[in-house]
């Protein structure tokens, strides 16, 4: 049970860091050239932060379908080292479904037990 209470705060924050993530990229493309390396590097270190979030998780709740929600958070860290960062986009939205298949998951357990 509290293996499900941890999914569902984690799923809660790495979602948002997803969103925020995804967002920035999509706004790179719009950048002048001289900012964009900048601005690759910032969302660098915010997905990294992001990734750590994921192996806490995982080493918590000991759910290995956290797996899938750090491997599209590395394809979308190449595609930004790359040069293509808006491509990695479509990886981050395919880990924000994972992470939001987990976090129904953990919602389903609790409401079954009445904790929510």
């Amino acid at each position: 049970m509290k293996e499900a209470i941890i999914a569902l705060a984690q799923s809660e924050k790495v979602k948002a860091g997803l969103i925020w993530a995804s967002q920035t990229i999509d706004i790179l493309g719009s950048l002048p050239e001289e900012q964009k390396k900048g601005a690759e590097r910032t969302i660098q270190v915010f997905l990294n932060m992001i990734s750590q979030e994921v192996a806490l998780a995982k080493a918590v709740t000991r759910q290995e379908s956290w797996d899938s929600v750090q491997g599209h958070i590395e394809k979308a860290l190449i595609m930004i080292s790359s040069g293509v960062g808006q491509e990695g986009v479509v990886h981050l939205s395919r880990a924000l479904s994972s992470v939001t298949s987990i976090a129904q998951q953990s919602m389903s357990l609790l409401k079954e037990r009445d904790l929510l």
